[in-house]
């Protein structure tokens, strides 16, 4: 039974759609395979000499897609209008791996996820040294030591539980930065962490090619 031209229309749009919604998956899916690539690759050139770092679990992919029920060309109705197709994605974790580099994708660091703590490993082949501005002055006293202390405030007022509060430690091998720790990161601090500490390390690095 031949199709009448609007239930055409809605059936071709629904196509359309779809199409789309599966080429933003296909991109998401390659782009995570490429960071993949970054990290397998970085271990591979470091020969896996990061003490805790002893395995890495692929980025994370959205693990369901829901998309609306397709009506069938008898439910079509008079004025139809294209149904609109929503991806809803189930996973809300937080990406296990992230590497932070420069505007011309120079490797600076990479960041990852163990449990609830996050871990900066600054590429070992920079030679970060702790006193190369603006590391100190910048990214320690007026970033991670500035979200420390309004944590110390809360739990001194009893508004946070003091083994949910933000801390951190920066491992040093000589004036060489090995690794930052940081403890209980939310949603809001790690955007800001992870824009602080990129931009810190490639200052330290323009000042260390100069």
């Amino acid at each position: 039974m031949a199709l009448d031209p609007e239930r055409m229309k809605v059936l071709i749009a629904f196509k359309k759609r779809l199409e789309t919604q599966l080429e933003t998956l296909n991109v998401e899916i390659r782009e995570a395979q490429i960071a993949l690539d970054i990290v397998n690759t970085m271990l591979l050139e470091k020969g896996f000499k990061r003490g805790d770092l002893k395995e890495i679990p692929p980025p994370n992919l959205p693990k369901e897609v829901t998309l609306p029920k397709q009506k069938q060309p008898h439910e079509a109705s008079i004025n139809p209008r294209p149904t609109p197709v929503v991806v809803s994605v189930t996973s809300h974790e937080r990406e296990n791996v992230i590497p932070l580099k420069t505007m011309d994708e120079e490797s600076l660091a990479l960041i990852y996820f163990d449990k609830e703590v996050m871990h900066v490993l600054p590429d070992e082949s920079k030679h970060f040294n702790i006193n190369t501005p603006p590391f100190q002055n910048f990214l320690v006293e007026k970033v991670l030591s500035k979200m420390k202390e309004k944590d110390v405030m809360l739990v001194h007022n009893n508004q946070l539980e003091a083994d949910k509060a933000f801390t951190y430690e920066v491992i040093k091998e000589g004036d060489f930065i090995r690794e930052v720790i940081i403890h209980n990161v939310d949603d809001e601090r790690l955007k800001e962490l992870k824009s602080s500490i990129r931009w810190a390390l490639e200052k330290m690095y323009d000042k260390m090619k100069n």
